[in-house]
């Protein structure tokens, strides 16, 4: 499993986004669980978003974000506008693993996207990603600097509760070969272009954290708690 997302209307029903399955669907509070994804030409999941405004509109990133050297990958971001009867592919279909989608607590269209990239190769689509049409464009807001950039993506977000203007991103490099694995500034030539970025207006600006971070970072996680949004 590599994501869940919970309807915010009604907790009975969720989508549960498997990394090598694809997505499944529960009315029932998962007594039953219906395959909602399988007509569609990828099967590995990384992000599954419920829209908080209007959960008829869910998000599915493909390709899972793990560093397995069995992971499977994507070819970009679905959106769906009927609770997941039937699918859009809405870009970044070169992002190849994609890490988490977070969507605008009022608006079904802004959603910001985490993207990995290739485990196997540079380049690629990395980073993470704004559009706030549907997904009819996108436009990357963070990133490393080159070259770095063409192995680091963004491993995971989280908006503010209280404030989606206020968003966090963690950047990530990594790179696989059969032989090897890379991450951290082992992948990036020593440059250490990793950690955590926080922005306060939807991602035009960024500012890298520290006050007790460390340096060197691998994979990182994120969470904004709801009830206390400065944790």
């Amino acid at each position: 499993v590599s994501d869940i997302a919970i309807d915010p209307r009604n907790p009975a029903v969720f989508y549960v986004g498997l990394g090598t399955g694809g997505v499944f669907k529960t009315n029932n509070n998962g007594v039953t669980f219906d395959p909602i994804f399988d007509k569609q030409p990828v099967l590995s999941i990384g992000a599954v978003a419920i829209a908080p405004s209007d959960s008829d509109v869910v998000w599915v990133g493909t390709g899972e974000a793990n560093d397995r050297n069995s992971s499977e990958w994507g070819d970009g971001v679905y959106r769906s506008t009927d609770g997941g009867g039937t699918w859009t592919n809405v870009g970044l279909k070169d992002s190849r693993a994609i890490a988490r989608i977070a969507v605008h607590p009022t608006k079904p269209e802004i959603a910001y996207v985490a993207a990995m990239g290739n485990l196997w190769k540079d380049g690629g689509e990395r980073g993470l990603y704004k559009t706030t049409d549907a997904g009819k464009t996108w436009k990357l807001i963070l990133h490393a600097a080159p070259p770095s950039d063409a192995r680091t993506g963004c491993g995971d977000l989280a908006l503010d509760p209280s404030n989606p203007e206020i968003v966090y991103a963690a950047l990530y490099a990594r790179q696989r070969t059969p032989w090897s694995f890379a991450y951290g500034v082992i992948a990036t030539n020593g440059q250490d272009v990793g950690g955590v970025f926080k922005s306060s207006d939807g991602g035009a600006t960024w500012k890298k954290c520290g006050g007790g971070l460390p340096n060197l970072t691998g994979r990182i996680g994120l969470a904004a708690s709801p009830g206390k949004p400065k944790l």
